[in-house]
């Protein structure tokens, strides 16, 4: 299955706790060619629990945007791609997870050790929807694993693959390999996104210069700098681009609550977000407290309207 037709082949990763619906359209906004849902079970898709439901949600604007799916179970993930494919232009499997309760329950980067799982749980989805299905991998635990691995997806029907240059055992500590990104995309003729350690947009052309990708993913450096898609923008279209300012950052955030507040993005996660914002902005431990306090989404326009720099 084709992939969509992308404004940029640079896109937000999936976060936890991060990728909500308005920060999401903020970085569509500047520039990501693809955005993401934080990962969600298809357990709880099944369920049709609440708060998992409301994650996949979206505004048009932000199309094309994937919803990432956890899963070990071939029939539970069939039944809830079924339910949310009409939500999103790409599903997207997480095989790259670290998280001890994640793995432990034999998803995530779990799956990097199960390959005939794999196989099973890709065919299975991508022959039951008429969009694409694409895979986030980490490192494998060998060389010859990850390439493997990827192969392995390919085959089995997966229309892309992002390889999040770590092992499971990294988490996020260490220095992402970017060679066995560069190997990966020697091996697979379907696209590949690489991910990892891409901090900037010198890190953006490197990625691409030394691993030959297609897309290039970032994650911890749009945690509230949803910049770096307009510098990234600015410098493909103009050969330069603007620094990040804290009064940008600050804009972004205004920015953000207002869409939040349209796109009905639950109150608590609003004011965690605000904190993501904050800490980049100014930190110190009266912010700490006054945010700690705010009950309402007054509250924290309030808070963000008093910060003057």
């Amino acid at each position: 299955m084709n992939l969509p037709t992308f404004k940029s082949d640079v896109f937000l990763a999936p976060m936890a706790d991060v990728s909500d619906a308005a920060f999401r359209l903020i970085c569509k906004r500047y520039g990501a060619g693809l955005t993401c849902t934080e990962m969600i079970s298809v357990n709880d898709i099944i369920r049709e629990e609440k708060n998992s439901l409301k994650k996949m949600e979206g505004a048009v604007e932000e199309e094309p945007r994937a919803i990432q799916l956890y899963a070990v179970n071939k029939d539970n993930l069939v039944k809830a791609i079924k339910y949310c494919a009409s939500e999103a232009q790409i599903i997207d499997l997480n095989c790259s997870c670290p998280a001890d309760k994640i793995v432990e329950q034999g998803g995530g980067s779990a799956l990097l050790e199960k390959p005939e799982k794999l196989r099973e749980l890709i065919k299975a989805a991508s022959s039951a929807i008429n969009i694409p299905f694409t895979c986030k991998l980490r490192l494998g635990f060998s060389e010859e694993n990850i390439l493997a691995i990827s192969k392995l997806c390919e085959e089995a029907g997966a229309s892309m693959i992002t390889i999040h240059g770590r092992t499971r055992h990294q988490h996020y500590g260490g220095k992402a390999d970017w060679s066995l990104i560069k190997k990966v995309k020697e091996t697979v003729t379907i696209p590949v996104c690489g991910n990892g350690d891409v901090n900037s947009v010198e890190d953006y052309l490197r990625m691409k210069k030394e691993t030959g990708c297609d897309y290039v993913m970032i994650g911890r450096a749009a945690i509230g700098n949803p910049y770096i898609f307009k510098q990234i923008t600015d410098h493909k279209e103009t050969g330069k681009y603007l620094p990040a300012t804290k009064k940008q950052t600050l804009a972004d955030l205004k920015e953000y609550l207002n869409l939040a507040e349209e796109l009905k993005v639950t109150f608590n996660q609003t004011k965690y977000q605000t904190m993501l914002f904050l800490e980049r902005i100014l930190w110190n431990k009266e912010i700490e407290h006054k945010l700690n306090n705010c009950k309402k989404r007054k509250e924290l326009n309030e808070l963000v309207e008093s910060i003057k720099l």
